[in-house]
């Protein structure tokens, strides 16, 4: 017996993570709260428009320094970063499919101590872990990629404090937006429990086990969002 979500949503056009997001919750609410593009003017107050005016208005100011770190090296070192938090996401031992024939919950932590049913503590939390570190990785590269381009020439030091300013006015309604990422997931979670119990499924692998998928997969795009300002600074550090 195959268990699917029990509520479709309609297509969503967008970026992978908005999409997920939008197939395993309400496909409206993605599109309002997710869609970064379609509420920018909302995101970005008075002051911080000030802020970004000023840097843009600005005259070119000299580079620090008279050469900047190889794009080749802060590449690789992004990459390196990027391969850890992926592999951290597919090596959780909370998402873990359990192998085939073996029975034992003991070792799965997604199960209480007391029953067999299982609890979305361990995940809700696995996520959290697995967010900040995201988040503390992507914001530090995105600062040493603002270092090395102001170090390269005028115009690309001046990009460097415009990302810094758009880092620094965006962050507090990324944060917020992705902070709802493990609330969506534990109502994914619930659905498909209730779908389980409505179908009589005494076991719960196999609505589990999709859940688990698809939480690897949420997290694996918000891999990808929160690495776009770096993969764009580094497209820029590469440009001659």
């Amino acid at each position: 017996m195959t268990l699917v979500d029990p509520s479709p949503r309609p297509a969503l056009q967008g970026p992978t993570f908005v999409r997920l997001l939008a197939r395993l919750t309400d496909a409206e609410a993605a599109r309002a709260a997710l869609v970064p593009a379609d509420r920018l003017s909302e995101w970005i107050d008075w002051t911080r428009a000030v802020a970004l005016s000023k840097v843009l208005d600005a005259p070119p100011a000299a580079p620090d320094a008279p050469c900047a770190p190889s794009a080749h090296d802060s590449a690789a070192a992004c990459a390196r970063v990027r391969a850890t938090l992926a592999q951290a996401i597919a090596s959780a031992p909370e998402l873990a499919t359990p192998q085939a024939g073996v029975a034992s919950t003991d070792a799965d932590p997604t199960h209480t101590a007391s029953d067999t049913a299982p609890d979305f503590a361990p995940l809700r939390q696995r996520c959290l872990t697995l967010q900040r570190a995201m988040q503390a990785a992507a914001g530090r590269l995105r600062g040493e990629l603002r270092e090395a381009l102001a170090q390269r020439s005028a115009q690309a030091a001046r990009l460097a404090e415009v990302d810094a300013v758009m880092e620094g006015a965006l962050a507090p309604r990324e944060s917020a937006l992705l902070g709802a990422v493990p609330t969506l997931l534990e109502a994914h979670f619930e659905r498909l429990r209730a779908a389980a119990a409505e179908a009589q499924v005494t076991a719960p692998s196999a609505w589990l086990d999709h859940f688990r998928r698809d939480m690897q997969g949420v997290l694996s795009a918000e891999l990808d969002v929160r690495f776009q300002p770096v993969d764009a600074l580094l497209a820029a550090l590469r440009t001659p």
